[in-house]
């Protein structure tokens, strides 16, 4: 646990003492745990609106000739023929086929893109990029420190930001728009980590406070969106079946594995000289051939505890896979868990257990995400 010296604190840190926050370290960063309960801002989200300062987030900007080649070739989709304004889901591996992260690049102009990735992985991604460029050429800047992010997610989320724009309804999923607010530039995606419509901005740090004050001036409510922590935007993500990294995926486990196949483009460059294969693309081939002997489901358990990372599942009283990430679901009021398990225990409805110690809990396989606005 760092010191609060050794923290880096967020461009909102101000606006979460003024708010109560519970404040805790997180990769290097001080940031919001919670402000009243997790339960409490959990459903706020699920329900009205929730604002989340996610700053700690890393910021890495590619321009230049070879920017798009270049992140062809780190990220499993393809980037290349992306639209203007559209963001990708990805995941960039190793050689092994692991996943050293999972990120959103989006592409902000003719040969520009911006990459969203998490915390504890920024410096260790920088080093990955530094090793690969080789000849590529492009320009990369790392963003984080000089920009804030905050995501606003909720039912009521897309009303309340249509009187601060026309355009920000009308976003797609996965598209972004730039908008200027204070002499600034703004860029707002219609993305999220919550399950819940919303969207995700990125602003210059110095504006960060003033933009939070006159994005909520024309809020019907002050209920209406609520500040809220670490701790709801994680069970908030799992209960939306979301990968979280160092529970659903690391260096040691595959995308397939994880059961993120949507997230992978297996047959990139292989057809086309223009587009770059990606780091791992061959291993990861070859698991897709004989198929993952493991994967990643949801289980629903019986019981009020909740299940927590590290737990082994079990069936007939032999280990057959162990629990990723657990919680008391607030919205199901069920204990659930993301759990990765041999593949031939995976199909939905399959009675498992899950080993609390001194008791085995049981439960059934589900299908993710347990939670879907739509």
């Amino acid at each position: 646990m760092s010191t609060t010296s050794e923290m880096t604190q967020t461009p909102f840190h101000k606006y979460h003492v003024e708010h109560n926050a519970k404040l805790v370290s997180y990769a290097g960063w001080e940031m919001p745990l919670l402000y009243t309960s997790i339960i409490e801002e959990h459903r706020q989200v699920r329900t009205s609106g929730g604002l989340f300062d996610v700053s700690h987030m890393g910021r890495i900007r590619f321009s230049g000739r070879d920017a798009c080649r270049f992140l062809d070739r780190i990220c499993t989709r393809k980037i290349h023929g992306t639209a203007i304004g559209q963001a990708r889901y990805t995941i960039i591996c190793n050689e092994r086929g692991g996943c050293l992260d999972d990120a959103l690049v989006t592409r902000l102009d003719e040969n520009a893109y911006l990459m969203v990735c998490n915390a504890a992985n920024r410096e260790k991604l920088l080093q990955h990029f530094a090793r690969e460029k080789g000849e590529f050429v492009f320009k990369q800047e790392d963003q984080t420190t000089r920009t804030a992010m905050i995501a606003l997610q909720g039912p009521k989320v897309m009303e309340m930001l249509s009187a601060f724009s026309s355009e920000i309804p009308n976003l797609k999923r996965y598209r972004s728009t730039t908008k200027s607010l204070l002499m600034a530039k703004f860029i707002i995606s219609r993305t999220g980590y919550t399950g819940e419509d919303g969207v995700e901005v990125i602003l210059p740090s110095m504006f960060a406070g003033k933009a939070v004050e006159m994005m909520l001036k024309n809020v019907d409510s002050p209920d209406m969106i609520k500040p809220c922590g670490l701790g709801a935007r994680d069970s908030l993500r799992l209960e939306a079946g979301m990968a979280l990294y160092g529970h659903e995926i690391d260096e040691d486990t595959d995308p397939l594995t994880a059961n993120l196949h949507f997230a992978i483009s297996l047959d990139k460059g292989i057809d086309d000289p223009e587009v770059e294969k990606f780091i791992g693309q061959e291993a990861l081939r070859r698991i897709a051939e004989s198929g993952p002997a493991r994967t990643t489901t949801g289980l629903v358990l019986e019981g009020r505890r909740a299940p927590r990372q590290g737990m082994a599942v079990k069936r007939d009283g032999q280990q057959v896979g162990v629990v990723t990430s657990g919680c008391l679901s607030p919205t199901l009021d069920k204990p659930i868990a993301i759990i990765r398990i041999d593949a031939q225990h995976a199909e939905d409805g399959t009675s498992l257990g899950v080993d609390f110690g001194k008791q085995i809990q049981e439960g059934t396989v589900t299908p993710l995400p347990f939670y879907s606005s739509r």
